[in-house]
């Protein structure tokens, strides 16, 4: 069996990284996105400062977390938004643990001090995930927005690193 490595994500893992943003859309219970998305799409993702790493074992990517920006505003900066998304076939194997730790130290290396991201209240795994990776829960966001006509609730997540952490 091939090893499992994390590494910086390249522009020709965009079309696998889509793929698996793309399942996560489907499924329901990861974002409000509701149209797939194709590697072009994610271009922009490459120029962003913030990390965005892959999960790749045996030359396939499996997974991918990525830092985006919070806010605009300048008070914010070092908060960083981000996702973390694992292909159908290699869940329950501990991958999005392993990214959001990598993304975690990642982030601090590249300045941030504050991660945060809303999971579905009925995702269990990311939840889970997060947890396991040493992010905390700040709360519930009640009826945060609508899929499918059907209200969402989100649970606010976060982790502080480097002088966030201090």
């Amino acid at each position: 069996m091939a090893e499992l490595s994390l590494r910086a994500a390249a522009a020709g893992d965009l079309e696998a990284v889509a793929a698996i943003y793309s399942e996560g859309i489907a499924d329901r219970i990861a974002t409000f996105e509701t149209e797939p998305r194709t590697g072009a799409d994610l271009e922009p993702w490459l120029g962003e400062p913030g990390p965005f790493i892959v999960a790749e074992e045996g030359g396939t990517v499996l997974g991918f977390a990525r830092v985006g920006p919070y806010s605009d505003r300048c008070v914010y900066e070092g908060v960083g938004e981000h996702a973390v998304y694992v292909s159908r076939a290699a869940r329950g194997r501990g991958i999005g643990r392993d990214l959001l730790i990598e993304l975690a130290a990642a982030a601090e290396k590249a300045g941030f001090y504050k991660l945060t991201s809303r999971v579905f209240t009925d995702n269990g795994a990311s939840l889970a995930a997060h947890r396991a990776a040493g992010f905390e829960t700040i709360g519930t966001q009640r009826r945060h927005g609508q899929l499918d006509g059907e209200w969402k609730d989100c649970v606010l997540l976060e982790i502080l690193v480097g002088p966030g952490a201090a």
